[in-house]
């Protein structure tokens, strides 16, 4: 597989893996850009054009993109237990916080307080994204045509288009632009074509409001979500709000607001919101069930597409469609960075925390984990002044 050179052991897999699950704040840019640094910068595991590959395929597919780069990963250092082992300890931290944040809920009926460290910990997290953005945006850039159309795919997500819908036009529109553009290539291979994993399930369920829980309802309802989930956290949202509120009746507005409030807290996937879910609705069975049954399909998916990647780069147009894809992929991260911005460096206090933690990132390489902890720390010193 490209960009293995030796296998690792599974222990180091799953150590790599289990720190990130814990420390990965800041949603799937986030934890990406974490992941990069450590994967690519630091253990030389991968090299940046596979990376990138990795990252361009893993955004066609539904599921938790970061969740499943770490599965993509896990496969290439370890095979089919390093898949299982990196995929299964990046999850098990936010599980595990998820599940005990679910507890105290059922207990005392509310969240405690967590503004405060979000405070500190979104500067920080934008800085780490600007800087993965940054390393992987020179790899990616090979010239004009590359960077005219990164910027396309920016405007267009800044101005409302889906982002699935922006990176399949992407890299289609670059595929044939940087083709048809080389003449002396036009006699290459035709493309490998790209098979969507799975086909759109119906999420909504006919299910009369108030019946009681089910643990196979359960696990269904959310087996569907994760195998057909594209997008954002808003995304997931909307599939939950349809329906855990408006279809089963199982959870009030108030109930999911607060789990997706928790999902986004806790480190790792914000996917552990099936977590809390499963076991406000149903205990621990509820919350086992929900979170098994959200996360496997990306295991199949990521096993099913891996092998797949490197083949992609055997044909001149199926190169240039990956190639226009991993621009397109930067491009949805600058977009995620710029929206951060706006919505987020809004004070002095916001302003100090991510200028601090970009030089600390750019000029001293400081670990990405040290700089969102470091965040939450500042953030709620300083909402104490």
């Amino acid at each position: 597989m490209k960009g293995l050179k030796n296998k690792t052991s599974i222990k180091e897999i799953c150590a790599l893996f289990l720190r990130l699950g814990v420390t990965a704040f800041g949603g799937p840019a986030a934890h990406i850009a974490m992941m990069e640094e450590e994967v690519v910068n630091r253990r030389n595991w991968l090299s940046r054009e596979h990376f990138l590959d990795l990252i361009g395929a893993t955004n066609l597919i539904p599921g938790p993109n970061s969740t499943e780069m770490t599965m993509h990963v896990g496969f290439e250092r370890g095979g089919l237990s390093g898949l299982f082992a990196a995929g299964s300890m990046f999850i098990f931290p936010a599980a595990l916080i998820t599940g005990i944040f679910a507890w105290g809920y059922r207990v005392y009926g509310s969240l405690p307080e967590i503004e405060p460290f979000l405070y500190g910990i979104k500067p920080a997290v934008i800085a780490v994204i600007l800087s993965a953005v940054w390393r992987l945006g020179k790899k990616a850039v090979k010239g004009g045509k590359f960077a005219a159309l990164g910027l396309a795919v920016v405007a267009a997500v800044l101005l409302g288009v889906d982002e699935v819908i922006a990176l399949l036009t992407g890299g289609i529109i670059g595929m044939v632009w940087f083709r048809m553009t080389n003449r002396n290539s036009l006699n290459h291979a035709m493309v490998f074509p790209l098979a969507r994993p799975t086909s759109w399930f119906s999420i909504a369920t006919s299910a009369a409001a108030g019946a009681g829980v089910s643990l196979w309802k359960l696990g269904l309802f959310f087996l569907k979500v994760g195998a057909v989930l594209y997008g954002s956290g808003y995304v997931l949202v909307a599939f939950l709000e349809g329906g855990l509120v408006e279809n089963y009746g199982w959870l009030t507005q108030q109930q999911l607001l607060d789990a997706i409030a928790i999902g986004q807290f806790t480190p790792g996937p914000v996917l552990s919101t099936a977590t809390f879910i499963g076991y406000v609705v149903a205990g621990l069975p509820g919350a086992a069930i929900a979170t098994f049954a959200i996360f496997l399909p990306s295991f199949i998916f990521v096993l099913i597409l891996n092998p797949i990647i490197p083949r992609l780069r055997e044909s001149a147009w199926t190169a240039a469609f990956l190639d226009a894809v991993n621009v397109s992929a930067v491009a949805l991260m600058v977009a995620v960075v710029i929206e951060l911005m706006t919505s987020v460096l809004v004070t002095w206090s916001g302003w100090l925390i991510f200028v601090s933690a970009a030089v600390l990132t750019v000029r001293f390489k400081m670990n990405a984990a040290l700089l969102i902890i470091g965040g939450a720390v500042v953030g709620y010193l300083l909402n104490l002044i």
